[in-house]
């Protein structure tokens, strides 16, 4: 059998917290700043959770996350 491989773009972008969620970085942040509002921008700020529908996709990426 092959080796299990995490993938390389999952684990630069996701991290999982102890509790068993995984934290992640918001869209719609890097470019094209000028037409979005100020509101928009600062509730853009900060991490966020992967949603829970999402999770079995994140335990594909990141065998080894215990997840």
């Amino acid at each position: 059998m092959p080796k299990m491989k995490t993938k390389s773009g999952a684990k630069k972008r996701f991290r999982v917290r102890p509790g068993g969620t995984v934290k992640r970085a918001q869209a719609f942040k890097r470019h094209i700043l000028t037409k979005k509002s100020t509101k928009n921008k600062r509730h853009l700020r900060g991490p966020t959770a992967v949603h829970e529908t999402n999770m079995g996709h994140m335990a594909q990426m990141l065998p080894f996350a215990g997840l």
